[in-house]
């Protein structure tokens, strides 16, 4: 049979969109091949199951979507003994994934916006309707310095920036090819709080503030920022107020966390409201500062936590854009230093460079002077002030803070008479205004080629580079209640004070508020709670057993009787286990540690030193972990066994090269 035109062209037509159907084939993208799946939760499993059975005993249904409802709604009413079957299922699906399943290599962030809960301009219009007595209860505090802000917002690209280039295993700024080390020291400079005293301890026995929870509504998830403005707003400047306002600052700008709300662990060293003033705030905010960029640099969090104002007007205080003779803000705190204007000013300047990170770091030295500097130029402009005007005295105002004055008719060196260092504090690093006058009795060694004004009442103003000696003015190190008998001039007491190996420990177990140096805590838990705890010697391995409901187990070594903590946390996949030292957190000794979890022929080690913190471990502290999946727990107790092994570092010393492996 002769095949017709019209067949032809119909068979033409067909093969035409067999071509035209073939090539959209081959465009269509491939789907990315995924070489190992993700396992499935629980309610997928039990899901599976309910709606396969629920098919099968409901033909009439409509079909998948009421099954998947009917299921939900099933799920919904179950108790946790009847998902324990899928939950147990789904650990093990997920534990052998992750063992057996290849390392995936971490994305790359990019994120081009900042999000952080630090918001200077919310202090500062809280700051603009304080009355003056609030004004007073705040300087009592020793939070006097937030008085002067004047920065209201953040420059997120800045401290972006910032944040990619801050080491936190060394605490430093690496920027404009040096490497910046950050201390209490550079907080003080800039937001003008306390570098020495007490370390703020911010754990305790929760029952000693569940009435100050209970105040403020603390929730899990913290304290709302809006109570707090409401309560500021009342004109009342007591206690209450004072407690208010230190965690307001806390959580908008010292120490804000990734949340909106301010923890409430700030409330432990917030029971007594007279001891404010005698903590260290500079370590306080540096120390959570680099917890918190820790996290972000994990990728535990979007947002970013910690004062981040500090590093910003840190950088623009160190980095000068004309050279090392560059002249900045005539004020003397950083904090007050810049505001919307200059900061406004600066930016422009970085843009017209090119960017971040083209100017030149100013060494310490340089700083000095500039701190000099700006005395002499408000000497300058007070004296050109009151030249015109020879009625007014030179000095007892205001307006010369700033400059001491001395008696020209007292011999050489001449002795200190009267003192007005609000602004150049900082540059002595001196706490003269902790003194009361009649105690000072220091020395002014004043060079004869400084400039000299005399005024009314035969009064010399010395301002410049002058050295000040208060060798007679010794106070006692603030930790004699725990045994320490160190007295210092105030040159070297808050370098003492940082190192003291007197600072107090609190006791670890919460029932207990006892709080004294580490040698009285080890006393004190020896006698107290010996019981409470496990007993181990230094090179010798231990099994421990953890229940479910215990976070921590406190263990004491019998040879010198120094407490660690086994802590343990918990995460979605399993429980993390690390091993810190009741101490000073300024220690410098660490003890070498092994610890190992396992399974059958499985097992899991880590070998690490210790880290030092004055108590319990609050949180999720930047130190090494060992991670153990559910299925390591005891399948019948639910407790958790680990072998601990813990090495003298005294006994140690350098003939061991497993600790010279860890700490490099």
């Amino acid at each position: 049979m002769v095949p017709s035109e019209n067949d032809a062209m119909m068979g033409k037509s067909k093969l035409e969109e067999l071509i035209a159907l073939e090539g959209k084939k081959k465009k269509k993208k491939k789907k990315k091949q995924v070489a190992t799946r993700r396992p499935a939760c629980s309610w997928v499993y039990f899901s599976r199951e309910f709606i396969r059975e629920y098919s099968a005993s409901h033909p009439e249904s409509s079909g998948l979507k009421a099954a998947t409802k009917a299921a939900s709604d099933a799920w919904k009413s179950m108790s946790l003994e009847e998902k324990a079957k899928y939950t147990k299922r789904s650990r093990e699906v997920w534990d052998n994934y992750l063992t057996t399943a290849p390392a995936r290599a971490p994305k790359p962030r990019k994120q081009t916006n900042l999000v952080t809960r630090c918001s200077p301009g919310r202090l500062f219009n809280v700051l603009q309707r304080l009355t003056p007595d609030q004004m007073a209860a705040v300087r009592s505090m020793g939070f006097g310095s937030l008085l002067s802000l004047r920065c209201r917002t953040l420059r997120r690209s800045l401290c972006l920036w910032l944040l990619e280039r801050f080491n936190t295993a060394r605490c430093s700024l690496e920027i404009c090819g040096e490497r910046i080390p950050l201390s209490p020291k550079d907080v003080e400079m800039v937001m003008g709080l306390a570098a020495s005293g007490k370390d703020v301890v911010n754990s305790g026995p929760d029952d000693l503030i569940v009435e100050l929870r209970n105040s403020y509504n603390a929730t899990n998830r913290g304290i709302s920022v809006r109570l707090l403005e409401e309560r500021l707003a009342a004109p009342e400047a007591g206690e209450e107020f004072k407690r208010s306002f230190i965690l307001y600052a806390l959580g908008t700008v010292l120490c804000p966390t990734a949340r909106l709300d301010v923890s409430p662990s700030f409330l432990h060293f917030l029971t007594n409201m007279d001891t404010i003033h005698q903590y260290n705030w500079g370590k306080f905010l540096l120390d959570r500062l680099v917890r918190e960029v820790s996290r972000f640099h994990q990728g535990k969090q979007r947002a970013v936590g910690g004062c981040l104002l500090f590093l910003q007007l840190f950088y623009y205080e160190t980095v000068s854009l004309e050279g090392p003779g560059s002249m900045v803000p005539a004020h003397g705190l950083c904090l007050s230093s810049w505001g919307e204007e200059e900061i406004s000013e600066r930016e422009k300047r970085e843009r017209e460079l090119g960017g971040y990170g083209f100017g030149e770091v100013l060494c310490r030295e340089s700083c000095l002077r500039i701190e000099s500097s700006r005395c002499r130029a408000h000497l300058d402009s007070s004296q050109a002030g009151r030249m015109g005007t020879s009625s007014e005295p030179a000095l007892g105002r205001e307006g010369n803070q700033g400059c001491i004055v001395a008696n020209p008719r007292l011999e050489s060196p001449y002795k200190l008479e009267t003192f007005a260092l609000e602004n150049c504090i900082n540059y002595f690093d001196l706490n003269f205004h902790k003194v009361e006058r009649d105690q000072m009795d220091g020395e002014i060694i004043m060079d004869e080629t400084l400039p000299v004004y005399i005024g009314d009442k035969n009064v010399v103003v010395v301002c410049g580079d002058i050295e000040v000696v208060v060798e007679s003015v010794r106070k006692a190190c603030q930790n004699i209640e725990y045994g320490c008998k160190e007295t210092l001039d105030y040159t070297k007491k808050s370098e003492h004070e940082e190192n003291c190996m007197y600072s107090p420990c609190s006791c670890p177990l919460q029932e207990c508020d006892f709080v004294g140096s580490s040698e009285q805590l080890s006393l004190h838990f020896s006698s107290k709670h010996w019981d409470s705890g496990r007993r181990f010697r230094y090179n010798c391995p231990q099994a421990i057993s953890m229940e479910m409901n215990e976070s921590f187990v406190v263990l004491q070594a019998e040879e010198d009787g120094i407490l660690f903590l086994l802590n343990k946390g918990i995460e979605t996949i399993g429980n993390t286990v690390m091993i810190t030292c009741i101490r000073p957190s300024s220690s410098k000794e660490k003890f070498l540690y092994d610890l190992v979890s396992g399974r059958g022929i499985t097992s899991l080690r880590l070998k690490s030193l210790t880290q030092n913190f004055p108590g319990r471990v609050e949180g999720f502290p930047p130190v090494d972990f060992l991670l153990i999946p559910f299925r390591f727990l005891n399948t019948t107790s639910g407790q958790l066994n680990v072998e601990i092994c813990i090495w003298n570092s005294a006994e140690l010393g350098s003939d061991c090269p497993a600790l010279d492996l860890a700490i490099s």
